[in-house]
Parts: structure tokens; sequence; C-alpha cells
């Protein structure tokens, strides 16, 4: 791959269909209250053991939150996504945003990558080709060339760092205390809306709520087990788990 990608968008709307785009949590409350969906995507660690990234310790610990979890501590990690299964609610019939203006910082930070570990590789996007091949320099050396971009991937991972305890607490407050094991999958929630909204406006603080592990592989769960998790294997009624 090229230490140097350029980048302009055609406007085909394919990054605006079938994605799910993370939300802060401001973010979140405004699409809550606007009518659209948010999904809730879980997935936990343990910070010496199973599901910890070795080389990306700094980066998971910073965005994620301790929990109790059986006899052990789960650090666990939250993305609030809107919920867009098809075409975002907010792509017009010429496949141009209807909220450009205010659209989520990761809309604004596309087609870069949020996660400093993840380069930019246009083959894992959805623009056509042409688009990478017209328009200013987007990287350098994996680094974004223009400077309010830097800032908006900044600002972006350090909204990960400020929502996650807030973002941890809405989950405990609404019931959603089942994680996956970072690697292995997420567990994902639809929650109501209009609960969701309520539980963000109210602030609320963390508890100590028990929380588990849902795994599906037998020997995954008894080394969880083993490292004092609780785990489940039961088959999900109110989340989906989405598994690698």
């Amino acid at each position: 791959m090229s230490d140097s990608i350029r980048f302009a968008c055609t406007g085909c709307g394919k990054c605006c269909t079938g994605h799910h785009v993370p939300l802060t949590l401001a973010e979140a409350h405004q699409w809550a209250i606007s009518g659209g969906q948010v999904v809730v995507l879980i997935e936990g660690f343990l910070a010496d053991g199973p599901g910890m990234p070795a080389d990306q310790r700094e980066h998971v610990l910073r965005r994620s939150h301790p929990v109790p979890c059986g006899d052990a501590q789960l650090q666990v990690s939250v993305t609030f996504a809107a919920f867009n299964p098809g075409r975002c609610r907010n792509l017009d019939d010429n496949d141009l945003c209807g909220i450009y203006e205010s659209r989520p910082l990761v809309c604004r930070i596309y087609p870069a990558e949020i996660n400093p570990h993840l380069p930019l590789r246009p083959e894992n996007k959805d623009c056509p080709p042409e688009a990478w091949t017209q328009g200013p320099e987007l990287i350098h050396g994996n680094l974004p060339v223009d400077e309010a971009l830097r800032a908006l991937i900044e600002a972006s991972r350090q909204a990960d760092r400020d929502d996650i305890a807030a973002k941890v607490a809405i989950c405990q407050a609404l019931g959603m205390t089942t994680s996956a094991l970072k690697g292995n999958g997420f567990t994902a929630w639809l929650p109501d809306m209009a609960a969701f909204a309520s539980v963000l406006e109210q602030a609320p603080q963390a508890v100590d709520g028990p929380w588990v592990v849902h795994v599906q592989d037998e020997t995954l769960a008894a080394d969880l087990q083993g490292h004092r998790l609780q785990v489940t294997g039961v088959a999900p009624v109110y989340y989906a788990f989405i598994g690698f």
C-alpha cells in the first residue's frame, strides 16, 4: 500500500448505506430525540488477560470502564451507533445528506480511521475506485494531512474516553449488562428510544451491578471462568450476539 492516499467523495451514498455510525453521547441523544434508532454494541476484556490486544493496550484501556463480573473486574467498551441496516434516514433521493452541517463526527472524518492502530485501506471502503484517484492528498505515511481532519479524529477519540463512564451507567440503568469478549464478538442491543433518551437526560451514575460475558465456545467459556468471570452461553432474548 502506498503511504500517500488521495480522496474525493463521488457522492455515491454507499458509505451512508448499511453502516451503523458510531455516535458521541451528545450525538446519540440527538439521534434518539429526532426519531432515529440507536444500537448499543458492547465488548469487554480483562486488563491482563483474555480479550486484551497487547499492541493496543493504551488505546483500549482509555476507552473502557471497569465493571464487576463474577469475582473479577471486566473492562467494558460501549459503542452507541446510529442504526442503519439500510439507507441512512438522513440520506435524500439524490444521495445527499440532509443533516450535512450537523452530521456526526464519524461522518465528518470518513474515510479516515478513528482507531490509531488501523491504517486506512481503500479496499476496505465502499467508495468506488475513482474516489481514490482524484482530490487532495488525505493520508501521508498513515497520518492525516489536513490539520482540521486530525483535530476531528482526536475529538472523536477524546469523546470515546470522556463518554465511557456515562455510557456504562446508561447501559446498567437499562439492564444492558451482558458483554461479549473483545475479539470474539459484540452483544448488540436495540433499546426503546424513549427510555434511552430519558436515561441520557437523567445522567445516571454507575452502580456496582453484576455483568456477564456471552460466549458460545465451551473452551473459551472455561478459560474465562478460570479467570473468575461470570459467563453465559444461553441463547439471548433481549440482545443479539454478533460473533467473529
